[in-house]
């Protein structure tokens, strides 16, 4: 267990004592099967109770772990993670098939995690986030790198649900984020050369053009729809 981690396992105990239930890191740190040092650490913390107090306990920990460049841990309750899975399902699926056990019991050891909800969240997710991009193009219209930048940041977030877009259609999901992007594309016809385009963006090492940037927003723009639409499609059918 790398140090970052180990302190962090510690500081909980002394925060949470016997309260601790489990510390679980799950994500892209470990989506292939070993720690990546580099990428951002999302952590799980069980407790058996959560009170006010119990937050407050973990307020300079929260701090320290965030200044570290990760997100602040998620808290949830040894009942909670049993009762919150058919709310969850994009989150708890994530975390059950991508997870370190970094302390205590395995919360997600027999855990069944019911997918009749996952469509709805989907198209509640991505929906959301379409509506989102649509009012952040608009301050970076007009600014070639600035809305570059929001594309390549954009398709990173959207490839975690097009992760469980496959899931959704029975197909398999890589946990890969732009595997994942490419293998939906071919699923679903996408168009993969603008969805390449918008990888291969790197910060201050190209500049796009204004005219190139806009045109391939709306090609990315109507390839977003293009999944939504498959999703709305799937439900229809469902309660056909």
């Amino acid at each position: 267990m790398a140090d970052e981690l180990k302190d962090l396992v510690r500081k909980l105990n002394e925060a949470h004592g016997a309260n601790l239930n489990s510390v679980v890191l799950y994500g892209s740190a470990v989506g292939g099967g070993e720690l990546e040092e580099d990428r951002p650490k999302k952590v799980l913390i069980v407790l058996d109770r959560i009170a006010p107090n119990d937050l407050k306990a973990a307020h300079g920990i929260a701090e320290w772990w965030r200044s570290e460049g990760n997100p602040v841990p998620v808290y949830f309750t040894t009942e909670e993670i049993a009762d919150s899975s058919d709310v969850f399902p994009i989150e708890f699926i994530d975390m059950s098939q991508v997870r370190h056990i970094l302390y205590g019991t395995d919360p997600f050891d027999g855990l069944d995690i019911p997918t009749q909800n996952l469509r709805h969240q989907l198209e509640y997710e991505l929906r959301a986030k379409l509506l989102r991009l649509r009012r952040l193009y608009i301050p970076a219209s007009r600014n070639a790198n600035q809305l570059a930048r929001l594309m390549a940041e954009s398709l990173d977030n959207f490839a975690v649900l097009f992760r469980h877009v496959l899931v959704m259609l029975g197909k398999e999901a890589p946990f890969n984020k732009r595997d994942c992007v490419m293998k939906l594309a071919d699923e679903l016809g996408l168009d993969k050369k603008t969805l390449e385009r918008i990888f291969e963006y790197t910060p201050d090492e190209e500049l796009w053009l204004e005219s190139e940037t806009n045109e391939t927003f709306a090609e990315y723009l109507a390839q977003i729809e293009k999944v939504i639409e498959v999703v709305d499609k799937e439900g229809m059918m469902r309660d056909a």
